[in-house]
C-alpha cells in the first residue's frame, strides 16, 4: 500500500520513470477502487492529469493500466485513443470500452496497420468486420477470414468471392470457413477449377477434350455437393441463384439423382415448377409415371429430357445411390440401354450431351466397381480359373506398339 503523499511525489517526480510508475498505480487503484466516493473522484482526476504528461512513457503506463478492462473512463480511453501511435494501436487492440460507433470511423479512413490492430481485437462484430473487410487490403481481408469466430454477412461473402477469388490464399482462408454460402462457395470453386485448368502441370498432363470432360465432371458434383448442403440447411438462395443464370438442366438434374443428391434434385425441381419441395418428394417417392411427366413439363423440360428423368427416378426408388457405387453402375447402365433401345441408336441431340456423359459415369462407376474384385476373388478361392494358356506364336502386342 502506498500513501498519499507518496504517491503526489512520485507524480510530481522529474523521472519520467517513476511519473510512469505512479500513472500505472493510480490506473490500478481506480479500477479496484471500493473506499470513499471522494478518494475515487481523486483518482479519476489523476488519470486526467497524466494525459497531459509530456512524456509517452507517462502515457503508456496509464494506458497499460487501463487497457483490457471494462471500468475504465470512457474520456481517458477516448484520449489515449488519440495518442501517439504505439499507444492508439494497443488501445485500438484491447481495449473493451470502444465500440463499434467509436472504431467506424477510424475503420473508414486508417492506414494498415491501425487496421491490423483492430482485427486483432477479441470480439469484432458482424458491422465492424464488414467495415475491415471493405477496406479490399489483402494482409487484413485474410486476417479476418482466418478468424472462425468473426460473422460475416452473406452478401460480404459474395462480395469477397467475386473481389479476391482469383488470390489463392484468400480463396483457401474463404473455403475453409464452415459459414461460407453456397453462392460464394460456388464461385470459389470455378475460380479454382479455371486456375487448375491454366497450369502448365495440368493442361500438359490430359488432352483438352478430356480436360474438359474432367472439369466438366467436377463442376456438375460440386454443384450438387454445394447444393445438398445447402438445401439441408434450409438456404433457398443457391437455388435460386442457379435458376437465374439459367445452370439447372437435364445433366445436373441427372447427376444430382445418380449421385444420391435428392434434396438438391427436389428443390431445383420445386425452384424449376415453381411447386412446394413437399408435393415435390410426394411425386419423386410414390407419384405415378403420368404424374412425373407433369411435373417435368412443368419445370420446361423438353419431351425427350421428361422421358429420361420419369425412368431415371423410377430406377433410383429401388435403389440407395447416395452410399451404393454398385447401384449406381447399375441404374446408369439400364438407363442408357433403354436409350439406347428406344431411339434404335440414334440419339436426339438434345439428349446427347446427356448420354455422353450417362457414357463417361458407366465408365468411371465401373472401374470403381472393378477395383479390388479379381484379388478378393484369388483371396477367397485357391482354385485354377479357367483361362486359356497363349501360345507361343500368338502375338500379344499390338500392330501399332
Amino acid at each position: 500500500m502506498i500513501g498519499y503523499q507518496a504517491f503526489a511525489e512520485l507524480s510530481q517526480s522529474h523521472d519520467c520513470d517513476k511519473r510512469g510508475q505512479a500513472a500505472h498505480l493510480a490506473a490500478l487503484a481506480y479500477l479496484d477502487h471500493n473506499g470513499p466516493a471522494e478518494e475515487h473522484a481523486a483518482l479519476y482526476a489523476a488519470l486526467i492529469g497524466f494525459l497531459d504528461d509530456t512524456s509517452v512513457k507517462v502515457r503508456a503506463a496509464l494506458a497499460y493500466g487501463l487497457l483490457h478492462s471494462h471500468r475504465a473512463p470512457r474520456p481517458v480511453i477516448l484520449a489515449l485513443l488519440q495518442d501517439s501511435a504505439i499507444i492508439s494501436r494497443a488501445v485500438l487492440q484491447y481495449s473493451p470500452v470502444l465500440i463499434d460507433a467509436d472504431l467506424l470511423p477510424i475503420v473508414a479512413r486508417a492506414e494498415v496497420s491501425v487496421l491490423a490492430a483492430v482485427s486483432q481485437r477479441e470480439v469484432i462484430s458482424t458491422r465492424l468486420a464488414a467495415a475491415l473487410l471493405a477496406r479490399n487490403d489483402r494482409d487484413i481481408v485474410l486476417r479476418v477470414l482466418r478468424r472462425p469466430d468473426v460473422a460475416i454477412n452473406t452478401s460480404v461473402f459474395d462480395m469477397l468471392a467475386v473481389t479476391w477469388g482469383d488470390e489463392a490464399a484468400i480463396r483457401g482462408a474463404m473455403l475453409a470457413r464452415r459459414d461460407l454460402p453456397g453462392t460464394a462457395r460456388l464461385v470459389l470453386v470455378r475460380k479454382a477449377t479455371e486456375s487448375i485448368r491454366t497450369c502448365r502441370l495440368v493442361k500438359g498432363a490430359l488432352v483438352e477434350d478430356r480436360l474438359d470432360r474432367v472439369f466438366r465432371n467436377s463442376t456438375d458434383a460440386a454443384l450438387a455437393v454445394i447444393g445438398e448442403a445447402e438445401c439441408e440447411g434450409g438456404r433457398e438462395d443457391y437455388v435460386g441463384a442457379l435458376l437465374d443464370a439459367e445452370q439447372i438442366n437435364t445433366r445436373l438434374l441427372i447427376h444430382a439423382v445418380v449421385t444420391g443428391r435428392v434434396v438438391f434434385f427436389a428443390a431445383c425441381l420445386s425452384a424449376l415448377a415453381d411447386t412446394s419441395r413437399s408435393k415435390v418428394f410426394t411425386l419423386l417417392q410414390d407419384g405415378s409415371r403420368a404424374a412425373l411427366e407433369a411435373l417435368f413439363s412443368r419445370g420446361g423440360l423438353s419431351q425427350a429430357s421428361r422421358g429420361l428423368l420419369v425412368r431415371l427416378v423410377m430406377l433410383a426408388r429401388a435403389a440407395d445411390l447416395a452410399d451404393d457405387e454398385a447401384a449406381r453402375h447399375y441404374v446408369i447402365t439400364t438407363l442408357t440401354e433403354e436409350m439406347i433401345a428406344q431411339f434404335s441408336g440414334e440419339i436426339p441431340e438434345e439428349l446427347q450431351e446427356t448420354f455422353c456423359y450417362l457414357n463417361e459415369q458407366n465408365i468411371a462407376l465401373a472401374r470403381k466397381a472393378a477395383r479390388g474384385v479379381m484379388a478378393a476373388f484369388v483371396g477367397t478361392n485357391q482354385g485354377n480359373i479357367g483361362l486359356p494358356v497363349p501360345s507361343e506364336e500368338q502375338r500379344l502386342q499390338l500392330p501399332a506398339a
